[in-house]
């Protein structure tokens, strides 16, 4: 059985036991997640749509960890214009293990 669900503005198609990387979500390390705003429901051939959620479907998962994602850097130059810029990012980030798909 699998989901499609969004959040952080991003789609992700979960399976019982992944574990995935996604944008910030409060919570401590140990805590439960519910995901409701599921899109679709399959086990083989049969599927639930949604339009655009399925009712009644919930995504459970557990939260491994707070991280944060490689540091990257943003430099910008105009030549001849002694002009430049240097920023860097690092996004926040929250590991979880898919516990559970009902629906």
């Amino acid at each position: 059985m699998y989901a499609v669900i969004k959040t952080g503005g991003k789609q992700y198609r979960v399976a019982k036991d992944d574990v995935l990387t996604i944008e910030r979500l409060p919570g401590d390390a140990g805590g439960k997640i519910e995901f409701k705003e599921v899109l679709l429901v399959g086990n083989g051939d049969n599927f639930k749509f949604g339009a655009p959620l399925v009712d009644g479907a919930v995504v459970t998962a557990e939260l491994v960890k707070q991280t944060r994602g490689p540091h990257i850097i943003a430099f910008k130059k105009r030549r001849r214009k002694n002009s430049r810029r240097k920023r860097g990012h690092r996004q926040d980030l929250t590991q979880i293990r898919i516990t559970g798909i009902t629906g």
